[in-house]
């Protein structure tokens, strides 16, 4: 069974900086060969992808993010991060951890974490 350890959300001002972090946990589970991404969904909205980072380094950010959330990973410590900077009162969501092996159906979703934007 594939185990998500997802921490760091919390209350924030705007402006303010906060860092996710995703961990994952499953006997025989490869991270490194894992996409591993952060989505979020603010209340009454659709989930949407916030950052992906391939098994290879590669990494993609939202248009809405760009410029202040870094996505990152180690795989000798099977984590993932979301660096959040200059956060936006529209960054309030739950952020949930996502990892996906590809070319297969291994595609695997943590319990998510709140950040709150507010003043």
């Amino acid at each position: 069974q594939v185990q998500f350890v997802e921490s760091g959300g919390g209350l924030v001002q705007p402006g303010g900086s906060l860092t996710l972090s995703c961990t994952v946990s499953a006997s025989g589970f490869r991270f490194s060969i894992y996409a591993m991404g952060w989505y979020r969904q603010a209340p009454g909205k659709q989930r949407e992808l916030v950052a992906t980072i391939t098994s290879g380094g590669n990494t993609t950010l939202a248009d809405s993010v760009k410029g202040r959330f870094t996505i990152s990973r180690d795989n000798a410590k099977d984590t993932a991060w979301l660096q959040m900077s200059d956060l936006k009162l529209e960054d309030t969501a739950v952020y949930y951890c996502h990892a996906k092996r590809a070319f297969t159906f291994a595609d695997y979703w943590g319990q998510g974490t709140q950040v709150t934007v507010s003043s």
